[in-house]
């Protein structure tokens, strides 16, 4: 079992990268970001984003235990789980003007969407390793909720960063 958290935490083999493995993790959380977009649907992939980050505060916090370091590095799942927030703000401000029609597959992983994709991928990375107020502070709170908060609060950061950018262009 202890094997399988491993694996799981560190974002299924993502995290053991030598040289940055936490940018390597949220490439995975593209993945898991394309997933919840399948459902085309708000409410599952709120579900998704929320049930993401539980499982990462727990899977998170027992790999700490686990490998008897805090906050060890080839622990990604948190950027996995988190990455989809950063696109979330966007998403809204597209759903918005298609009368609140859940973007598709094709209109967030083709043509334009992929600077979209892009920038909210540096956006995410930049508050993960940068960590402005709060996000350096909440990183302390004990074991998975804090290996799991800066990211989800780098992720919010980004959001709100992307919606404001793609409302304004």
């Amino acid at each position: 079992m202890n094997r399988l958290i491993l694996f799981i935490a560190q974002g299924f083999g993502s995290g053991r990268v030598p040289k940055a493995p936490g940018t390597f993790g949220s490439l995975v959380g593209i993945i898991w970001f394309y997933l919840l977009l399948l459902p085309g649907s708000w409410p599952l992939f709120a579900f998704g984003v929320g049930l993401g980050i539980a499982a990462s505060i727990w899977i998170s916090g027992r790999a700490e235990q686990i490998l008897g370091k805090h906050d060890p590095g080839s622990v990604v799942l948190d950027e996995i789980a988190a990455i989809p927030l950063a696109y979330s703000g966007w998403i809204a401000v597209t759903s918005a003007q298609h009368d609140w029609t859940f973007p598709g597959i094709k209109e967030v992983f083709q043509g334009a969407s992929l600077g979209w994709l892009a920038a909210g991928f540096i956006l995410f990375r930049v508050f993960d390793i940068w960590k402005p107020w709060p996000i350096g502070q909440i990183q302390h709170l004990p074991g998975g909720w804090g290996i799991t908060a800066d990211d989800v609060l780098a992720g919010l950061w980004a959001g709100v960063c992307l919606a404001v950018a793609s409302a304004l262009l």
